[in-house]
């Protein structure tokens, strides 16, 4: 996405909606112009607040507030910036803008800001990005990992990866260039300990921006069973109130229902489902049928038993899942209950209805999945893991061109990881990715 050049843009910089305080930002080379036209009184000195009442052309009052100026290039976006802070009035704010917009001034698209600071380098393309997860955070954990992320810490640690590459393919390139040296340079043992500790640093990084993703996404846990094994229960358990109905018919829930929780520091996105039997009910079999869509796409696949009535819950698993598969947990539910048969020894006995067990349950997830973010994660992104896998790999084929003496394909690769890894800050990054980050932020940022 590309700024237009000389353009001045306009958005409500806050959530939509009455409030107290509503904030219109403006930026561009006409911005402080285009502000003293429309408060009649000349700027307020850089970064000071000051009161001004906003009128259209004709002199009518449109509202009051404060109006503060952050002159190029000490801006969000490095350019001249006006942010008026009036009241959360959304008809004094369409008022207003519409009067910006009579004056020349363009409706920012989404994302227009950020991009704009992207393209005048006052943050790279990962800063751009945590601005609109700290927005989106739903943890203490989230929130504090992209705030990392904005102050560039985790840009800092993927351009010290990339100093570290930059150097090694220029030393390689380099003794392509000037074999008169006669040099073995293939095997002097310096290429192949520079580009281990490499290939090390990456997969810490990797092992990190896992954990950021896993924070950032959250993990999505989809509750299976027999009918009346307490999927519901369990849902409005872990979710701390009454999200699903529970009753003590056969079938209730006939279609899949979502709650996004955060459990002990892991964003969760709990899915409770159908309950898996035969029927001819014509609706719980749709319920039925997107249950099995929703076993697909889970990260986690809890499958729901009633220890207090079911005698075979492994032969009823096995009519549906294969249990081989790795995102099974069995989970053991009404355990305050006598047994109707031994638990199965991989279970976790847990009650939903008195809360027992929920503690060994949460732990149980986080170990299935490997969640353990520890202090310094950064929020990562599917295409932040997808170059960082692809820098691996060619990596790999590096080390391979070592081995075999191929110095023009271990230039290659570095050349291609290189850019691979430059894509995760903006440094190699086609303008189409460019329009899909920025595309899906709010109008205001």
């Amino acid at each position: 996405m590309d700024a237009e050049t000389g353009t001045t843009i306009a958005a409500v910089a806050t959530p939509p909606g009455r409030g107290g305080v509503g904030v219109i930002r403006l930026s561009g080379p006409q911005a402080a112009a285009v502000a003293q036209r429309l408060t009649g009184k000349p700027l307020p000195p850089p970064r000071y607040a000051a009161y001004r009442t906003f009128m259209d052309d004709q002199g009518k009052t449109l509202d009051e507030g404060l109006l503060l100026w952050f002159p190029a290039p000490h801006s969000f976006t490095g350019e001249d910036v006006i942010e008026m802070q009036g009241h959360g009035a959304p008809v004094a704010q369409a008022a207003i803008l519409r009067c910006l917009y009579g004056m020349g001034v363009l409706a920012a698209a989404p994302g227009e800001f950020s991009a704009r600071a992207f393209e005048h380098q006052r943050l790279d393309l990962v800063q751009a990005e945590a601005i609109a997860d700290l927005i989106a955070a739903d943890s203490e954990a989230a929130a504090r990992s992209a705030l990392r992320s904005l102050q560039g810490q985790f840009s800092g640690e993927i351009n010290a990866l990339l100093e570290r590459l930059i150097t090694l393919r220029l030393h390689v390139e380099a003794a392509i260039d000037f074999p008169e040296e006669e040099i073995d340079f293939l095997s002097d043992g310096h290429i192949e300990r520079q580009l281990d500790m490499i290939r090390d640093h990456l997969q810490q990084l990797q092992a990190n921006a896992r954990q950021g993703r896993l924070l950032r996404d959250g993990i999505e846990v989809v509750i299976a069973g027999r009918p009346n094994a307490g999927k519901s229960s369990l849902l409005n358990r872990l979710a701390g109130h009454d999200r699903a109905i529970v009753t003590a018919l056969a079938g209730t829930t006939r279609d899949v229902l979502h709650e996004r929780i955060v459990l002990d520091g892991m964003p969760l996105t709990l899915t409770d489902t159908a309950g898996l039997r035969e029927t001819h009910d014509q609706i719980e079999q749709i319920g039925i049928d997107r249950a099995r869509q929703a076993f697909t796409h889970a990260d986690l696949l809890l499958w729901l038993y009633d220890a207090s009535t079911e005698t075979t819950p492994l032969q009823a698993l096995q009519t549906y899942f294969d249990a081989g598969d790795t995102r099974l947990l069995i989970v053991a539910n009404k355990c305050d209950l006598p047994h109707a048969a031994p638990l199965l020894p991989e279970a976790i006995a847990i009650s939903a209805r008195t809360g027992t067990g929920i503690a060994d349950l949460s732990v149980a997830i986080r170990q299935r999945v490997g969640f353990a973010p520890v202090e310094d994660t950064h929020l990562a992104r599917s295409r932040h893991l997808d170059a960082l896998k692809r820098t691996a790999a060619q990596l790999d084929e590096a080390s391979q061109a070592l081995m075999d003496r191929q110095g023009e394909l271990l230039a290659e690769s570095l050349r291609q990881a290189q850019q691979s890894l430059g894509e995760i800050t903006g440094a190699f990054t086609a303008d189409d990715l460019l329009g899909r980050i920025f595309g899906s932020f709010c109008i205001g940022k």
